[in-house]
């Protein structure tokens, strides 16, 4: 049976004071959504009733000393000191606004960046969430000072698109000018008859480019691409053009300047029509001309595009920077005239201010621009879009990429790179700035967003809905079924819960509801987060397919799409199942792959409490996430990698691509949440769940105890917890991992609890705790290895939880045996030599290992292959070869599987036994066998 959904708010105690409406059902054959009551500010908000385990808050956990304290102090201080209005740069220059100065972070926040930064905005919101995280962690108020800076600008930029563009006036050439910030997408719209069909005119402008984009128009007066004239601040060669045409760009007669437009600094520009004869002046200089103009304004007639800083070309990009002094004259001033332009405003010179339009860009507010022609030709500040399609659109870019993807067919993130994917990220940064700071500001931002999502998307057809989310890049929308069904939680809003269902996805989640793996070929990260969104749905909705396909889609990349860090994907790409030393590359193991299985996992355990999805958590946080991260600090970038490559002898690239990439965005969270799942209570308060074991100290509030956990686990092999406060009961359930042998054992206040410890379960101590309660938990460590599902001999190294790497610059696979001396437990770690003073750090065979979670410069091998070409026990060689048989398992392998041997003897006795075995089938001569059982007997072990 499913669950009853019932009113809650997801991630913090405080929900909007409201009432709500029934839900009703959305869809034929769907469980229908329980009647909800959004509480009032300040109440305890109820958890899903899905939800058999509860997280604790952020706040209510606090890291101590140790591996993750030290890596998120470096990503806090990177928080603490960057200016967020480098990051409000994007989102303001697309509302028109100032910019204050701030130059964007570039890369793929910036409009230089890769596909012309189409995904700007993302990184923001990224930003948002990592100090909401930073702020609940530590209780620094400079973190929250931040977030409130950042929801008051975006809260100012949604506003300002809401209204027709103003004028934003700047410090002119000659008192004040209007500036059109790059990316705002602006320009002066001029009415008709400008040019006021004269045969002989005169056009002059003072410009202040401030980038360098070839074609960029000063003036552009046309019907279309056929008949126009226009002055470009650029043409192709980087130079002022000035064209006039009645047959397209191949019929353009055309004046070419001969040097550019110097950035940042005022130039004039004047165009003079006598005849044939057209010049071209710069500051007051004719620096070109043509004498076989047969084009005049008058052919062209009546135009009905009049612009300043558009092209009637809609490829080209608008002009960006400052105009002032605007003049058109009907006639050909002279080069005394345009000289007299340089010193002072045209009023006031010989020309005197132009007869058919004269624009001073005195204005400082409003939308228009005041003609003192005295033929009364204002001109008006638009914008090349329009406008949003509804008031609660924001985002750093025009709403024409949302446009743009209702009649896609196929992906191209050069004209449209997942819109919807970006505004899942603003939609969780500003979510969480009011989850974690309690401003309304951004519920208000974060709800808006979704009314206009609901208003664009609910209008389209099912068919087109299904056909854009298929499309790779271009349909992604990350994790923003999640989001809207967490703001749900808070509004109670029937169009939020239906915003969410439709991202459903129906090829691919009816798939992974029947359990059919379809993954081969699709993209990773744009589907991963999709399952964590139905997780939620389910909770609101009770459809049980939504659950039955993320349990399932868990399945079919955990572990057969898996590598040794608990990474994913090969390009960014998923093949086929089981194929892992076949896709190691360069590019494997995207980052945000990891954050995002991390959060699926998480999700999945709140609805039943699996140890092995624990057991991933464990090992994707301890390794992938962990190493990700440089240990240093660096206050223009977080320092996490996009890829990690597990090619023999790769070096972690921190910086990637151009910079304020999706994994950055990602890596800046998980460095804040590291101690987000070390803890969970049973939803009923009557069991505590250790999952991670982890220096940390637990408020457990309702229950008026803290636990603290003292470890330097994984450098030691086992933790502390102690319980102060009241007495009380509940079940205390430690995570046995699945790769801990024997010796798992537990004393509380010194006496051993007796229990037979099952890897991959929960060991459970129910008693009532009282003060000063303390639980020692021991865990032995055994080096091992883990084999690739395709190619048992290309294997992995761990040592407990912790993953060991080679640090070699060779571009060719290791080999390496461990054999040698392994110990009567089975731990190969007496194989390897332990570096004095370095924990965790061996040598072998002369090259050094150590944790992949090190975040350093060094060249690694994630993978080696394994050789073991002589039987050689406790250190000593048999001279015999090691065979192996028809499945590539050798007899060493055969010997070492039934570890853990009780003594010298037992071990003895079972490699007779093996032994007995491969020379009655041939694979091993009978001498051979005599040489193997000898060196067995002769040698001496480790325990």
């Amino acid at each position: 049976m499913a669950p009853a959904p019932a009113r809650r708010a997801v991630l913090r105690a405080a929900v909007l004071a409201a009432a709500a409406p029934v839900i009703p059902s959305l869809a034929a054959g769907r469980a229908a959504a329980a009647p909800r009551t959004v509480v009032h500010a300040g109440a305890q908000a109820a958890t899903p009733s899905s939800w058999t385990a509860q997280p604790f808050p952020l706040k209510d956990v606090s890291l101590r000393e140790g591996a993750f304290a030290a890596k998120r102090a470096l990503m806090l201080d990177h928080g603490r000191g960057y200016d967020v209005h480098r990051l409000l740069q994007v989102f303001r220059a697309n509302a028109g606004l100032s910019t204050r100065g701030a130059v964007a972070p570039g890369g793929w926040e910036g409009l230089d960046g890769e596909a012309n930064g189409n995904l700007r905005g993302h990184y923001t919101g990224h930003f948002l969430t990592m100090l909401s995280q930073a702020y609940a962690g530590t209780g620094d108020k400079a973190y929250a000072d931040k977030i409130g800076t950042m929801v008051g600008a975006l809260t100012e930029v949604r506003a300002a698109l809401r209204r027709d563009p103003a004028v934003l006036g700047v410090p002119g050439k000659f008192g004040t000018a209007a500036e059109n910030v790059r990316g705002s997408h602006q320009y002066v719209d001029l009415p008709s008859g400008v040019l006021g069909g004269a045969s002989d005119v005169t056009f002059s402008a003072w410009v202040k480019p401030v980038h360098d984009a070839d074609w960029t128009r000063i003036l552009d007066c046309g019907n279309d691409t056929s008949r126009y004239l226009y002055l470009a601040a650029r043409n192709a060669d980087g130079v002022p053009r000035f064209a006039i045409t009645t047959d397209g760009p191949g019929g353009e007669q055309g004046i070419n300047g001969t040097a550019p437009l110097p950035l940042d600094e005022w130039s004039h520009v004047a165009v003079t029509l006598a005849g044939t004869t057209g010049t071209l002046y710069v500051n007051g200089t004719a620096v070109a001309s043509n004498t076989a103009m047969t084009l005049d304004p008058a052919a062209l007639g009546t135009l009905k595009n009049n612009w300043l800083g558009r092209s009637n070309y809609a490829a080209d990009p608008v002009f960006a920077g400052a105009f002032d002094e605007v003049n058109f004259w009907s006639r050909a001033l002279t080069a005394t005239e345009i000289a007299g332009l340089q010193e002072e405003p045209a009023a006031g010179s010989p020309a005197g201010a132009g007869d058919l339009a004269s624009y001073a860009f005195d204005e400082t507010s409003g939308g228009s621009f005041a003609d003192s022609s005295g033929r009364g030709r204002h001109a008006t500040l638009r914008r090349t879009w329009g406008g949003p399609s509804h008031p609660g659109f924001l985002a750093a870019y025009p709403e024409t990429q949302f446009i743009a993807l209702e009649s896609m067919t196929s992906g191209d993130y050069t004209v449209v790179w997942a819109p919807y994917y970006t505004a899942h990220k603003i939609l969780r940064g500003v979510l969480d700035a009011y989850l974690y700071t309690d401003d309304t500001r951004a519920l208000d931002l974060a709800s808006g967003l979704c009314d206009w999502m609901h208003s664009r998307l609910s209008a389209l057809p099912r068919s087109t809905l299904q056909r854009m989310w298929g499309i790779f890049s271009s349909g992604e929308f990350g994790g923003i079924v999640e989001a809207i069904c967490d703001l749900y939680a808070l509004t109670g809003k029937a169009e939020h819960l239906a915003l969410a269902r439709l991202f459903d996805l129906d090829k691919l989640i009816d798939a992974c509801a029947a359990g059919d793996d379809t993954l081969d070929g699709l993209h990773a990260n744009q589907h991963i987060p999709i399952f964590t969104g139905l997780l939620r749905l389910y909770d609101e909705t009770g459809e049980r397919r939504y659950l039955a396909a993320a349990k399932n889609f868990w399945g079919m990349v955990v572990p057969t799409r898996m590598y040794g860090i608990g990474g994913t994907s090969t390009g960014e790409f998923w093949k086929a199942p089981g194929v892992i030393a076949g896709t190691l590359g360069e590019t494997t193991a995207e980052t945000c792959c990891a954050y995002n299985l991390l959060k699926l996992s998480r999700a999945l355990f709140l609805h039943e409490q699996d140890p092995a999805y624990i057991d991933y958590y464990e090992r994707a946080l301890y390794n992938q996430v962990l190493g990700s991260k440089q240990d240093k600090a660096d206050a223009e970038k977080p320092l996490v990698t996009y890829f990690i490559g597990l090619l023999p002898g790769h070096v972690r690239d921190y910086t990637p691509r151009a910079g304020t990439t999706c994994c950055e965005g990602t890596g800046m969270e998980s460095a804040t949440k590291y101690q987000d799942s070390v803890y969970f209570r049973k939803a009923d308060g009557s069991a505590l769940y250790v999952n991670l074991y982890s220096p940390s100290v637990l408020t457990w509030k309702e229950k008026g105890i803290t636990v603290t956990q003292t470890t330097d686990y994984p450098r030691e092999q086992g933790t502390t917890l102690t319980v102060r406060g009241s007495t009380a009961a509940f079940d205390l359930r430690l995570r046995v991992p699945a790769w801990a042998g024997s010796g798992f054992a537990v004393t509380v206040n010194g006496r051993k609890v007796k229990a037979d410890p099952a890897p991959g379960s929960y060991f459970s101590v129910s008693r009532t705790w009282r003060d000063g309660d303390t639980v020692r938990v021991s865990i032995p460590f055994r080096l091992r290895v883990e084999k690739t599902l395709d190619k048992p001999e290309v294997q992995a190294l761990f040592y407990g939880p912790v993953h060991l790497v080679a640090r070699d610059s060779r571009k060719t696979y290791l080999r390496f045996g461990l054999y040698r001396n392994a110990a009567l437990s089975g731990d190969l770690l007496p194989s390897l030599t332990p570096v004095a003073g370095a924990p965790l750090h061996y040598t072998l065979d002369g090259i050094d290992i150590a944790p992949f979670s090190e975040g350093t410069e060094d060249p690694t091998h994630s993978y080696f292959q394994r050789a073991e070409p002589k039987v050689v026990f406790g250190t000593t060689d048999s001279g015999v070869t090691n065979p192996a048989g028809s499945d590539g398992a050798t007899l060493l392998d055969d010997i070492w599987s039934a570890a853990p041997f009780k003594d010298k003897g037992a071990l003895v006795k079972h490699v007779r036994t093996v032994v007995d075995t491969w020379v009655s089938g041939g694979r091993l001569s009978e001498a051979d066998g005599t040489k193997v059982v000898g060196t067995a007997k002769s040698a001496s072990y480790v325990p």
